[in-house]
């Protein structure tokens, strides 16, 4: 399956002046749509940090997702340094100028065009029905930070993401993390392609454990899941 890495960028953030929305929205879209998650960082408006985890994650996922740092203001530093990263200049596309003073008229200043450099190389999406298309460089896709802005153009770009999506069944215990223990480890063995977790909630009353079986496989998930469900249900 395709592999995917989510970098947030933003002092906002990491000084928590603003709470991340995006993080957590694509962690629960790509989960529905297949695709794997396998890191998601948050970093400030640097430019080498941001260079750097760019083109770590680039080498090493499928798709990398970043989101922040486009806008026409002295901190909306991800464009140059995603150029940084892969080593290649800035220039102003003449599509996008051409949008922004479309839109902006006489308002369109030279920090606004900032908003039209990006990476040489770099493609337009225009996937759906945007005015202004999503940004990208390689297998790295350029989102806004504003949560509605990135919202709405993911979904337009969302089918090309798409995957097997990963199926969960949850199985709930009383019987303690250690009397299961064994049996989950059996099961983690016996059906490998089956993630299996356990999560205790001590705020239940009586405490409770939760277990989440995940798979793609549907023989393989159904096999494990009756499993686990007889393995820790109840002793008499």
């Amino acid at each position: 399956m395709a592999t995917a890495a989510i970098v947030i960028i933003g002092n906002e953030i990491l000084s928590g002046k603003f709470v991340d929305e995006n993080g957590p929205f694509l962690i629960r879209r790509l989960r529905e749509l297949g695709c794997d998650l396998g890191r998601l960082v948050v970093i400030p408006d640097v430019p080498e940090v941001i260079a750097a985890e760019v083109r770590a994650c680039s080498a090493a996922f499928d798709h990398v997702f970043t989101t922040g740092g486009v806008g026409p203001t002295h901190d909306d530093l991800t464009l140059p340094s995603i150029a940084a990263a892969f080593g290649v200049a800035v220039e102003r596309h003449p599509a996008l100028e051409a949008i922004l003073r479309k839109r902006m008229g006489d308002a369109c200043n030279d920090a606004a065009l900032r908003m039209a450099e990006i990476p040489v190389g770099a493609e337009l999406w225009w996937d759906g029905e945007v005015r202004y298309p999503l940004v990208t460089m390689k297998n790295v896709a350029i989102f806004p930070g504003v949560p509605a802005l990135l919202r709405l153009k993911f979904e337009a770009v969302a089918h090309r993401f798409a995957g097997v999506p990963v199926r969960t069944e949850r199985l709930w215990t009383e019987r303690t993390e250690p009397e299961i223990a064994g049996a989950l480890t059996e099961a983690a063995s016996a059906w490998p392609s089956v993630a299996i977790g356990s999560y205790p909630r001590f705020e239940l009353q009586p405490p409770k454990v939760l277990v989440t079986l995940e798979g793609r496989h549907e023989a393989e998930l159904e096999a494990c899941v009756a499993f686990v469900a007889a393995a820790i249900a109840p002793s008499a």
